[in-house]
């Protein structure tokens, strides 16, 4: 006898429970919804081809596609098939009217001014947040209740900023759309206030003196691979961006002037100024305490391109085979040391500079931040002038790094730092 299938309802819809195996409610005529693991619910569509093969279609995901809506698309696609025409083929054919391939055609646009680094970001968000969900769908069909459901994937994760940033993807990718004449509207602009509100906060980082001095000595006893240990000692004395130390190699470091030239295009910039810019340097001068660490690392890495190489490749490893330290590398050994990643990070030290050189060392913020690679303008509007500015900013890393020493030796006079005015 054959198995009587009984019609869905949006109730048994809404309850269906996902399992440790994805499984299927059939609502007959070759529609079925699939319960994945993760508990997502997805529409496929079974049907014969013209051809005599067997094929299957997504309809989407539910709630975003109603059981109604499921339905109509079923009855859709049979009459194309009534028509002897491939509903599958009908999609091919349209398919650049789609989310996915607008939204690879609009990062493909923007490269020219976008970063590598940036352009695959959002490539990769995209591809493990929104493609899954909306990729195949008509980008003049999507609804502002089916992005928000793609979007509360992400927030029940706990990635509340990635949904936010997502959601601001998607929007440009509409607006492009828009532009180009295959959508009609940006409906991510309904749902403003529709997401959970991201909580600004700032990298981690260690403020309190007797707090640096005891996360120095630390440092200093760090039992692991000697290359992570020098680049936990550098990173406070030159408090650049984790990526810029990892990366940072032999040929920019001069010897004789004390400095560390990191060109321009390995800067936190827009591609657009990066190019404007091309060929300028920022420039770290180094203290006493930097070069000595710099002359304990060079017997191991000074043969090779870059003077913190991942452990795990042979030190003196030359030219593109050559790879950094990663940034996990450097926080994992802080954890290892005890500081979690609500305390402490390999970023954190630009806090602390910023902090400590003001309100302690008493040095001009115009300095610190120019040597943060922060833009900074004089009174008048001008840029901050590198070349008028460098003997103060010498003489500020010297006393930053004799103050570190001192806090560590415990020979530095510790100054708890103010909070609303007083000590």
């Amino acid at each position: 006898m054959p198995k009587i299938v009984r019609p869905l309802t949006d109730l048994k819809c809404r309850n269906a429970k996902k399992k440790k195996k994805q499984y299927a409610l059939s609502d007959g005529g070759g529609l079925r919804l699939f319960i994945k693991p993760d508990g997502a619910k997805l529409w496929r569509f079974d049907y014969t081809r013209p051809s005599g093969k067997r094929n299957s279609l997504s309809f989407g995901s539910y709630p975003a596609v109603t059981l109604e809506e499921a339905r109509k698309e079923r009855a859709t696609v049979k009459h194309q098939l009534a028509q002897h025409t491939d509903p599958a083929v009908v999609r091919k054919t349209s398919k650049e009217e789609t989310f996915e391939p607008i939204a690879l055609e609009w990062i493909s646009k923007q490269k020219a001014i976008w970063s590598d680094t940036h352009a695959e970001t959002t490539l990769q968000r995209l591809k493990n947040n929104i493609f899954p969900w909306l990729g195949t769908r008509p980008v003049k069909e999507i609804s502002a209740p089916e992005l928000l459901s793609a979007l509360r994937r992400i927030e029940a994760r706990g990635a509340v900023e990635t949904a936010h940033r997502c959601k601001a993807i998607c929007g440009q990718v509409f607006r492009y759309a828009i532009a180009t004449g295959r959508a009609d509207r940006d409906v991510s602009a309904d749902l403003r206030g529709a997401l959970q509100p991201i909580v600004k906060r700032h990298h981690p980082a260690v403020l309190n003196p007797p707090d640096i001095a005891k996360l120095l000595k630390d440092i200093d006893e760090y039992s692991g691979h000697f290359i992570t240990r020098c680049a936990l000692r550098l990173a406070p004395l030159v408090f650049q961006r984790p990526g810029e130390l990892r990366y940072a190699a032999w040929s920019e470091i001069d010897l004789d002037t004390a400095t560390w030239e990191i060109p321009i295009e390995r800067m936190k910039l827009k591609k657009t100024e990066k190019i404007k810019r091309a060929g300028e340097k920022h420039i770290v001068p180094l203290s006493r305490q930097a070069l000595l660490i710099l002359g304990e690392i060079y017997p191991l890495t000074g043969e090779g391109k870059l003077i913190f190489p991942s452990a795990r490749i042979a030190p003196n490893a030359k030219g593109s085979s050559a790879k950094p330290l990663s940034e996990n590398t450097l926080n994992a050994a802080l954890r290892n040391m005890g500081y979690d990643k609500e305390t402490m990070t390999t970023h954190g030290w630009r806090s602390v500079a910023r902090s400590l050189l003001d309100e302690i060392l008493g040095h001009k913020p115009s300095a610190i931040e120019r040597q943060l690679f922060h833009a900074v303008a004089d009174p008048l509007g001008e840029s901050y002038n590198r070349a008028q500015h460098f003997a103060e900013r010498r003489e500020m890393m010297q006393r930053w790094a004799d103050y570190l020493e001192g806090l560590k030796e415990n020979r530095a006079k510790v100054i708890p730092l103010r909070k609303n005015g007083t000590e």
